[in-house]
């Protein structure tokens, strides 16, 4: 495997001037915003405002990620990931080659759960709906987000929608997952293979949602499934979706439409009798909730059937 380590060292200093060789497009490095193992990325200013520049020495890897971005331009309605702006290479004086870089749309607004930290934990199924809807469309278009974890979304303003800020997992369906982190893996807990296809991605965000009520996570101990099952049943807020998380978790969802369609019915029913439910759970095992027919069900649904549908499709 090539070795990147000069790579996390590289530091293009604030103000340095980025002039594309094929383009001809001007970058202007304002500061540093990450590393990773195949490459930096920086804010950037040019002619049309601010943007994200990502380098480095790995030109696969690069046009890769190009691919990736451009399959989620085509994607019906928000995208995921950034719109990406420019690709191109920086020729540097003293370089013996010429470094390939590209250029796409900066994100800014608070990672996912320092929102959800500040908004209140109500919002991670909001925010976890929007995110089954996107990948919905990624998974059409035969690809499989992969390394989904909360250091790589980000919750952006003003129509508080969830976007992604490193694409660097997304892989064909039917390959190996390329990148992952354990606890959103579920390889690491025994519950399926590394293979890219959706259920991995709903696996994920499974874990997501979790996440968001154990912000600090916790270590695999035992029965993998076993454990998550007892981490959803002893947190009320979390219990609420234990149906939706237990199929996720067993991959018994055949697309993300179908899981975010169960989410969605979970929300459209009153918080009272959802949290009525919940503690019944806890304390006497699953019951099946009654379906309670009145007109304040039916103002509650449209109401949050309206409040999706302004935050995120308009």
């Amino acid at each position: 495997m090539k070795n990147h380590s000069w790579m996390k060292q590289c530091n293009v200093p604030p103000g340095t001037l980025v002039t594309g060789k094929w383009h001809k497009q001007r970058y202007r490095v304002v500061k540093r915003l990450g590393s990773g193992a195949n490459g930096v990325v920086y804010l950037a200013k040019g002619k049309d405002g601010y943007s994200a520049l990502k380098m480095s020495d790995d030109s696969m890897s690069i046009m890769a990620e190009v691919n990736v971005l451009k399959a989620f331009s085509q994607v019906q309605g928000p995208s995921l990931g950034p719109s990406l702006l420019d690709v191109d290479d920086w020729e540097q004086p003293a370089a013996a080659r010429a470094l390939p870089f590209y250029v796409m749309e900066y994100i800014e607004g608070p990672v996912l759960l320092d929102f959800i930290n500040n908004k209140g934990s109500h919002w991670s199924a909001v925010l976890i709906v929007q995110l089954l809807d996107i990948l919905d469309q990624m998974h059409r278009q035969g690809w499989v987000f992969g390394d989904l974890k909360p250091e790589n979304l980000i919750v952006s303003t003003p129509r508080t929608r969830i976007r992604c800020i490193d694409v660097g997992g997304t892989t064909k369906q039917g390959r190996s997952i390329k990148e992952f982190t354990e606890f959103f893996d579920r390889g690491y807990w025994g519950l399926g293979s590394r293979k890219a296809e959706p259920s991995y991605d709903l696996f994920s965000t499974a874990m997501l949602m979790i996440n968001s009520y154990y912000p600090s996570r916790f270590v695999k101990n035992g029965n993998g499934l076993e454990q998550l099952h007892h981490m959803i049943r002893k947190n009320s807020g979390l219990l609420q979706y234990e149906r939706v998380l237990h199929k996720a978790l067993e991959g018994k969802y055949r697309s993300a439409a179908e899981m975010k369609n169960d989410l969605l019915g979970i929300l459209s029913a009153p918080r009272s009798s959802r949290k009525t439910q919940a503690k019944s759970r806890q304390g006497h095992g699953k019951k099946k909730g009654s379906m309670i027919e009145t007109a304040g069900v039916l103002f509650i649904t449209t109401f949050l059937y309206g409040l999706y549908i302004y935050l995120f499709l308009l």
